[in-house]
């Protein structure tokens, strides 16, 4: 892949976010063989997965994959009636077994007209056909099938997506897997990491001369930013993406997550049949969801789906062809069916399961207000309030002699942050250079979904050890003193 300094020399480069996921599992290892720390466990809140981080599963789900998986429990009248029968009809529709094949490339047919039921309930009745709808496990792949399709030439014919800066800190990798280049453009942190227009034509303006932009990813609501897109600028993007003859990929997985006041979810494909024909007739659509969402929090089954909007008959059938060599796993779908169609009202199960969506959702909500509001209380962090998602975003305002030190270990400094943080405190966050954004503005990424005693006790070593570290590069400053930290250790464990 072109490097991302050479379409726009303000991004920082973007690692591979492996280093303090592996500093975290040995210093695991070392709790668990007998060594000293000073803290029981590592808490990672890194990524997006709320059941790692100790949100509870949602019960009807597990309980009809649970049926699935062993039919024998088919005969369990404990087992509420909606769920034995549900699981009937998911068996009858995978052949009987959970083990066997998918029964096409794409999906369970029978699933894949539950999502297309869904998206219309969704977007208001706009149609939805169910033969767009392609079935993979995880969103990740389904946009890698995306990419190997677009991919083409070199050098300035190579293959370019807009991409989001902030971005989905696996996005750079997959694309660059992809042979793609990435053009980036920034969002506007001032605005809360709002899509600003002139940033996309500035993005497609730099880009000239390095590759040819062929599709604009956007990530809504976003991650990890937690912005929700209004209409007018949904209708601002499909237009610009129209004028360009740019390919949308909308990434919308976090959908059931909007929590912010007076924001809701819309999508992109309603905002684009609302338009005119000469737009819903013409502009290609491809979006994405998926069972790692913040309710349903499914992320080890590794399932999601694509909806494939205005494209040619020609690119469906590369899709099918690309999935008839591996057929989508079946548990996952099954998984998918009961994300989309949940029990109604007056279903056995629709009590139990309302109360812990709106667990889930309040716990999120509250969280991130907590969060938030303790980010901007502490000197040298400043936090953009987020309406969706599970992520917070928040700025580090370093001085300028950790910086130095940084740069003394061949690190970034967001990275030297973190690392710090993992070794005194077995706190892992993310680390803002994986999501990308412009020189000198660092970043830590933090998932909030997880119950709240656990959120108290992250708060509670963040702040120390922000404190601490502010008050030791100060003394270091104005003292002289020298930082007493193992250089030699740090490099090599990043290394």
């Amino acid at each position: 892949m072109r490097s991302v300094r050479e379409v726009n020399p303000r991004v920082r480069g973007i690692r591979a976010p492996t280093s303090l996921q592996s500093v975290a599992a040995r210093i695991t290892e070392e709790i668990r063989q007998g060594a000293k720390k000073p803290f029981k466990k590592v808490i990672d809140i890194s990524a997006g997965d709320p059941h790692h981080a100790g949100m509870a599963p949602i019960s009807f789900v597990r309980q009809v994959l649970a049926v699935c998986l062993y039919p024998e429990l088919l005969k369990e009248q404990s087992l509420p009636l909606d769920v034995r029968q549900r699981a009937q009809k998911l068996l009858g529709a995978c052949g009987g077994s959970v083990g066997s094949y998918s029964t096409t490339s794409r999906g369970i047919p029978h699933i894949q007209q539950i999502i297309a039921e869904f998206i219309m309930r969704r977007d208001g009745g706009v149609t939805s056909h169910p033969e767009n709808i392609i079935i993979s496990s995880g969103c990740q792949k389904s946009l890698s099938l995306v990419l190997h399709l677009m991919s083409s030439g070199e050098g300035e014919t190579q293959t370019g997506v807009l991409t989001p800066m902030p971005c989905p800190h696996t996005l750079p990798m997959l694309l660059d897997m992809s042979g793609v280049t990435l053009v980036p453009y920034q969002l506007m942190e001032d605005q809360g990491w709002a899509l600003d227009l002139d940033e996309l034509h500035q993005a497609l303006k730099k880009a000239k001369g390095h590759c040819k932009p062929r599709a604009i990813y956007i990530s809504n609501p976003g991650n990890p930013t937690g912005h929700v897109q209004d209409k007018k600028t949904i209708q601002e993007v499909i237009h610009f993406a129209a004028t360009e003859g740019l390919i949308l990929l909308a990434e919308e997985v976090y959908q059931d997550s909007v929590y912010g006041q007076d924001k809701e979810f819309i999508s992109y494909k309603k905002v684009l049949f609302e338009m005119e024909k000469k737009y819903s007739q013409t502009v290609e659509l491809i979006s994405f969801h998926s069972i790692s969402t913040a309710c349903m929090g499914e992320c080890g089954l590794r399932g999601g789906y694509m909806e494939a909007i205005n494209l040619d008959p020609a690119v469906n059938e590369y899709f099918r062809n690309m999935q008839s060599t591996s057929s989508p796993p079946v548990l996952p779908q099954l998984c998918l069916e009961t994300m989309v169609n949940p029990p109604s009202p007056g279903d056995p199960s629709y009590e139990t399961y309302t109360k812990e969506i709106l667990h889930i959702q309040t716990t999120l909500a509250k969280n991130a207000q907590r969060a938030c509001e303790l980010l901007n209380d502490l000197p040298g962090m400043s936090c953009q309030p987020a309406m969706a998602g599970v992520f917070l975003y928040a700025r580090l305002h370093l001085p300028p002699k950790m910086r130095e030190e940084a740069k003394a270990l061949g690190m970034e400094a967001d990275v030297f942050y973190c690392q710090m943080l993992l070794e005194e405190e077995g706190l892992c966050l993310g680390v803002g250079c994986e999501n990308g954004q412009e020189d000198q503005n660092y970043h830590i990424r933090l998932c909030v979904l997880a119950p709240p005693a656990t959120l108290e006790e992250v708060l509670a070593c963040l702040r120390s050890f922000h404190l601490r570290l502010l008050d030791r590069f100060s003394l270091q400053k104005s003292q002289g003193h020298t930082l007493k930290i193992a250089r030699q250790d740090l490099h090599l464990q990043w290394q």
